[in-house]
């Protein structure tokens, strides 16, 4: 049986030179390979603190070992010229004219030149936008070859910050711009609020700029602060853990769905009761966060019947996930892997009870994960609308347990196992370092 297993060498030296050559190939002018830079941008997960970044909650995080290479060069003027190995046609515009939003299903203006398919080019044309938004003045395009992961397309790792963030770091190389991670981590937020529309935190953005291997990233939403908590055995060479991602073949984007959204503003409304509940004065154009709320003043109110129904069970993941992520700190930072995989799996359960998301095969292939031979707790990756479940897991058992999470899902759910890459199905990979330019 075929297993995908990740390592610390991703990204590969053949995977960069081949991410090179592509842009060489790309380039009018003669060009060598050793001029083009290379983004590496990882991809995500979150072990604690589901759906409350957006409700400035603090969350955990880590990069892991597979994400996303944008090669580059400058392009010697205004344009920017964009291939994918994943993602059909070809992006191009001016950094000077930069067109609206394109939609997946958009079928105007579809030619040769200009038309991607899947609307891709919508993180390049983003990224231009916000830089230009924060008063940055751009004077040089990029020609680019976008190469990701297999398999991980809308899976629920950040795929997509993990390209805005690119496209960020490639123009700003481009341009000779030096920005800190904390201010890249706000233009990716406007790339995703203020150009694609979503209703986001900060949690993905911040895992793939501020993450440290081997450590868990906690990120306190509301402050815009951060801290890297040290297991006991961070600088030791033996493998305590390994990262389970077991995909259901279930795929689709955020911001096509109106469930994600439409979680965000049920939070918003159970902060706007609870804070009038607590006499708080509230201006028509404010939005509340959950986390203005303490958890005590939320219990209150529970019991005073002022907040029921789909609200109340909102707010009280919010509190209680709010909860297990500061008992997360403590026991990673004494490398209790037992405790905090218990509180992931507690997590998993809150997001389909309280919060509500989830579906059948997901719910199911948590399960699974749960039971898996050497697994500490496993939950949705992502918002859990989309097709991914990750799990931390024992590094002696990670094989044994990927085989049997495969398994087991084929007979859960057959028709959609089917659809699967045998290969890709369930992936083991490390925690990594944060994005770079090379």
């Amino acid at each position: 049986m075929a297993l995908a297993s990740s390592n610390t060498l991703w990204p590969s030296r053949v995977l960069i030179r081949k991410v090179k050559e592509k842009v060489v190939s790309m380039v009018v002018e003669s060009s060598q390979s050793e001029d083009v830079r290379v983004v590496v941008s990882p991809y995500r997960i979150c072990p604690l603190g589901a759906h409350i970044d957006h409700q400035g909650g603090s969350v955990s995080a880590m990069a892991i070992s597979q994400g996303v290479l944008l090669g580059f060069v400058s392009s010697g003027n205004l344009k920017i010229r964009l291939l994918s190995g994943q993602f059909a046609g070809e992006v191009l515009f001016s950094i000077d004219n930069v067109p609206p939003r394109k939609f997946s299903d958009d079928s105007k203006n579809k030619n040769a030149e200009s038309y991607e398919e899947g609307a891709w080019g919508n993180y390049a044309r983003g990224a231009v936008l916000a830089l230009q938004k924060r008063g940055y003045n751009l004077t040089q395009g990029i020609v680019g070859f976008l190469e990701g992961s297999k398999g991980f397309e809308g899976c629920g790792v950040s795929s997509s910050a993990a390209v805005g963030v690119a496209f960020l770091l490639a123009l700003e190389h481009a341009n000779g711009l030096v920005i800190s991670p904390e201010e890249n981590i706000e233009l990716d937020w406007l790339i995703e609020n203020g150009y694609l529309g979503l209703c986001n935190g900060v949690l993905d953005q911040s895992a793939i700029l501020l993450s440290k291997r081997n450590c868990l990233t906690a990120i306190h939403c509301s402050s815009r602060k951060h801290e890297l908590v040290y297991p006991p055995w961070y600088d030791r060479t033996e493998e305590h853990y390994k990262i389970l991602l077991a995909f259901s073949g279930l795929q689709h984007a955020l911001s096509s769905k109106p469930g994600y959204n439409l979680r965000v503003a049920e939070c918003q409304e159970a902060a706007r009761i609870l804070l009038r509940s607590l006499n708080c004065v509230l201006y028509p154009t404010y939005l509340p966060a959950l986390f203005e709320v303490l958890m005590q003043s939320f219990e209150i109110i529970v019991r005073q019947g002022l907040l029921h129904g789909d609200l109340a069970k909102r707010a009280k993941h919010f509190f209680t996930e709010s909860a297990r992520v500061c008992a997360g700190i403590d026991a990673w930072s004494s490398g209790n892997l037992e405790a905090f995989g218990k509180l992931m799996s507690q997590s998993g359960l809150s997001s389909i009870h309280n919060y509500e998301c989830g579906c059948e095969p997901l719910v199911q292939l948590r399960e699974i994960l749960v039971q898996a031979p050497g697994v500490f707790g496993a939950r949705f990756s992502g918002a859990g609308f989309r097709g991914c479940c990750v799990a931390l897991v024992a590094a002696a058992h990670a094989e044994e347990a990927a085989e049997y999470v495969q398994e087991s899902y084929k007979k859960a759910q057959p028709d959609l196992a089917k659809q699967l890459n045998n290969a890709t199905a369930v992936f083991i990979c490390d925690s990594a370092d944060r994005a770079h330019v090379r």
